[in-house]
């Protein structure tokens, strides 16, 4: 443990040799000297100091001028002061305390009590750094969870929010590697939203969207998807990916259902403002290779693999309020759902046709 350093200010020299020899007694090594206030000043400006014993009258400048400008100076009104002047009257007494001096001794002084004064001036400005540290550990800790609250709000915009608490957190590694992972990729879009895009006004459409995403995006949080993007009245979803999920494919599924009765509500809502619009769905499960995608400033998190165009191109072929997934899907949640056979569909940009299966729903 460091030392406390002690300042003695006093135009005597009898009475500095005095001081310092009795606190070299008391063990106190680091002790600095200073013959007149403007000098103890200049010291106080020049390094830090544990306590300050000061004496009232001196030349150039006064014990209530020194108290005076300290406790004017941010940087030193927490250095305690103990006065010890031959000035034996309450006024002065009075006034250096209400200067900021936090302890009185008169001249000759009992060097017991300057002891006990000296020790107890010490505790005080040790609980005052203790509790300035705490502070600044304090401000600190809340400036990191304030930075960490930023970045999670970043990442919530990018991955799901689970992801996003535990890369804050450090507990998984950066996903925005590029790496290799299966997954369940869920297409959706609005039939007949090109319609609605060339005869309504950009105000209405921007209404229709707001309310889709806003009903859409809620479900995807709570079936634990990433959303990889919004175009327009489309979006992606992954399942897997950053995030290990158990049963991607029955994940995937459930949110799509639960999106074709939610969007049911929507198309009721649309109908009466004249809006034809319905929800598809296309699923599809493979490999991906993912990761950042974009530039410095802005990022991405996206995924390339055949299995995002099949999906695309599923949810372009199914109607309105359909759901369709790929052979492979509905092997995966096979007694769960109520399905039927569609066929062999050939899909532009796949060399052969995809067998292809509609969900009807839930088994009860």
């Amino acid at each position: 443990m460091k030392p406390p350093a002690l300042l003695v200010v006093d135009d005597s020299e009898d009475n500095r040799y005095t001081l310092t020899r009795l606190l070299a007694r008391e063990g106190y090594g680091d002790v600095t000297t200073a013959d007149d206030g403007r000098q103890g000043l200049a010291r106080l400006h020049e390094r830090p100091f544990d306590l300050l014993l000061l004496d009232i009258m001196m030349p150039e400048m006064t014990g209530y001028e020194v108290l005076e400008a300290i406790r004017g100076d941010a940087g030193l009104r927490h250095v305690p002061v103990v006065v010890i002047s031959a000035v034996d009257e309450m006024e002065s007494i009075v006034r250096c305390v209400q200067l900021g001096a936090v302890d009185y001794l008169t001249k000759p002084f009992n060097a017991v009590l300057l002891r006990a004064r000296i020790a107890a001036a010490l505790d005080r400005k040790r609980l005052h750094d203790e509790l300035a540290e705490a502070n600044r550990s304090l401000e600190q800790r809340v400036r990191e969870q304030v930075a960490q609250l930023e970045r999670l709000g970043r990442l919530r915009r990018v991955v799901s929010p689970q992801l996003a608490e535990m890369i804050v957190a450090g507990e998984t590694d950066d996903p925005l590697d590029t790496h290799r992972r299966q997954i369940t990729v869920v297409a959706v879009d609005l039939l007949g939203f090109s319609t609605l895009a060339e005869t309504a006004e950009p105000e209405e459409v921007m209404s229709v969207l707001r309310g889709f995403h806003a009903e859409m995006g809620a479900l995807i949080q709570i079936h634990q998807g990433t959303l990889e993007r919004f175009t327009g009245d489309g979006m992606m979803i992954f399942f897997n990916d950053p995030v290990p999920v158990p049963n991607p494919a029955e994940r995937a599924l459930r949110m799509a259902l639960a999106m074709r009765e939610r969007a049911a509500a929507l198309t009721t809502t649309w109908a009466r403002l004249g809006y034809t619009l319905a929800l598809r769905v296309g699923i599809a499960h493979g490999y991906a290779t993912l990761g950042a995608i974009g530039f410095e400033g802005r990022w991405d998190y996206g995924a390339v693999g055949a299995v995002t165009g099949l999906a695309a191109r599923l949810c372009a072929e199914a109607e309105g309020g359909q759901v369709l997934v790929t052979s492979r899907v509905a092997n995966a949640v096979e007694g769960l759902v109520d399905h039927e056979e569609v066929g062999a569909l050939p899909l532009r940009g796949f060399l052969k046709p995809v067998p292809t299966v509609r969900i009807l729903g839930l088994r009860a």
